[in-house]
């Protein structure tokens, strides 16, 4: 298997390194860029599996690099900053984030969340078999990976598909934030509860017809998320 390809962005060329040395020590490939330009200069002539972005940066920024990249394509990517607000943290995932570190931040806990956001981005609800779950206008085709609704198949992130397969597969039930988000993100996670937030309203946006007035994906308040079909 072929070693990852890391993109590293921050206009802190210590941090640029340390990051850079650590991965490279655990045999990954690693390419980094000082601003948002170069990083799109970059990810558009080199095959990237995972960017890694800082948040606040001159010519363009992370949030803004997000965006475009996400134009682009579903590459993973994770954001970097000093900024611990959880609306900063919101902004992130709405422009297509899919992790988010903290500053300073171990190298353990970077490791930690390389492997989870790669793991995610390789599709990790594989099924042994050509089992299908039906659950009213919902199908869901594991081996295939893929939910229709209505026979129309949905346009899922890994991430997406994750989440709204293990909904499904507990119909009917109360999942709390913790036990999602083991199940979903990885045993590393169990407090991010904006994850949540922001990827039950993406997929609200993709299968409800009253996203205010959501009929499968309901909120338990101070509980969790309940799928009904």
């Amino acid at each position: 298997m072929n070693e990852p390809v890391v993109l590293v962005v921050d206009d802190e060329k210590p941090l640029r390194e340390f990051v850079r040395r650590n991965l490279e020590a655990r045999h990954y490939q690693v390419v980094t860029a000082s601003n948002g330009l170069e990083a799109l200069a970059i990810f558009n002539t080199t095959k990237v599996d995972l960017v890694i972005l800082d948040m606040m940066m001159p010519h363009l920024d992370g949030l803004e690099t997000t965006r475009r990249i996400r134009e682009l394509s579903e590459t993973p990517i994770i954001i970097l900053t000093a900024l611990g607000e959880e609306s900063d943290k919101v902004r992130a995932f709405d422009l297509g984030a899919d992790d988010y570190l903290t500053k300073p931040f171990g190298v353990g806990e970077l490791l930690g969340r390389i492997k989870a956001v790669l793991r995610r981005a390789r599709w990790v609800e594989p099924s042994p078999s050509n089992e299908k779950i039906s659950k009213g206008y919902f199908v869901v085709d594991l081996e295939r990976q893929e939910v229709k609704l209505k026979e129309e198949a949905l346009n899922l992130t890994p991430t997406e598909y994750n989440l709204l397969v293990y909904l499904i597969k507990n119909a009917g039930k109360t999942l709390s934030h913790r036990m999602i988000l083991k199940k979903v993100w990885g045993t590393e996670y169990g407090d991010e509860s904006e994850y949540l937030r922001v990827y039950i309203g993406r997929l609200r946006q993709k299968i409800e017809s009253d996203v205010i007035n959501p009929k499968h994906l309901l909120t338990e308040h101070g509980m969790g998320y309940r799928f009904e079909a």
